[in-house]
């Protein structure tokens, strides 16, 4: 006889996980955070709540998850979409009209973002890695746009990295207070602020015109 497969809530423990942290975002989304219990998510997947609690600890630590994955699929969808700063702006305004379609979860990330500002949050590790990762990775990016001359003139790459965190997130925050509040287009124009029209070397071509007519 074959070797039987495994069953109940530890088979395929990553398959799972991925089930769990999907039911989590479903039932965050449609009931809020604090309505939302650890027994309607294990309902939602087929398993028990021992069952669950043997992927995950409690709550924060689920919702920690649930981010963290968001955070990886739209990092990748942006790497996918993305490779020139003409393009970011449509991709912006595309990740923040999805945003939208579940404001909770954007409430959430912004009220677990500014808990984990302590140092003794379990979030914390996470939330200063993230946000170094994500400063060196659009740095690195900007560095490359700085070299075609598309970077504004004056504006470090580092500054413009610190900077396209503040304006993303501020945004989003004003809109979670304001739901009739348009953010789509203040974050086209900041992207316009940010990157000159014209390359590098069209810019110093039309100087060298504008001086050579005087």
């Amino acid at each position: 006889m074959g070797q039987a497969k495994a069953r109940g809530p530890y088979a395929k423990t990553p398959a799972r996980r991925a089930e769990i942290v999907r039911a989590a975002r479903d039932s965050f989304a449609e009931k809020g955070y604090a309505k939302a219990s650890l027994r309607d998510i294990a309902e939602r997947v087929g398993i028990t709540h021992a069952g669950l609690l043997h992927h995950f600890r409690n709550k924060d630590e689920l919702l920690a998850e649930v981010l963290a994955q968001r955070d990886a699929e739209e990092w990748q969808r942006g790497l996918e979409q993305v490779d020139s700063p003409d393009q970011l702006a449509p991709y912006l305004g595309e990740l923040i009209r999805h945003h939208q379609k579940a404001p909770e979860l954007m409430r959430l990330w912004i009220e677990l973002a500014a808990a984990a500002s302590r140092s003794d949050h379990p979030a914390h590790t996470y939330f200063v890695e993230r946000y170094e990762r994500g400063r060196a990775q659009f740095a690195e990016g900007f560095h490359d746009d700085a070299a075609r001359g598309r970077l504004r003139e004056g504006v470090s790459p580092e500054s413009a990295a610190v900077l396209f965190h503040a304006v993303l997130n501020g945004l989003q925050l004003q809109w979670v207070l304001d739901q009739e509040l348009d953010i789509t287009g203040p974050v086209t124009d900041f992207v316009r602020l940010l990157f000159d029209q014209e390359p590098d070397r069209d810019r110093h071509q039309n100087r060298d015109r504008e001086q050579a007519g005087h």
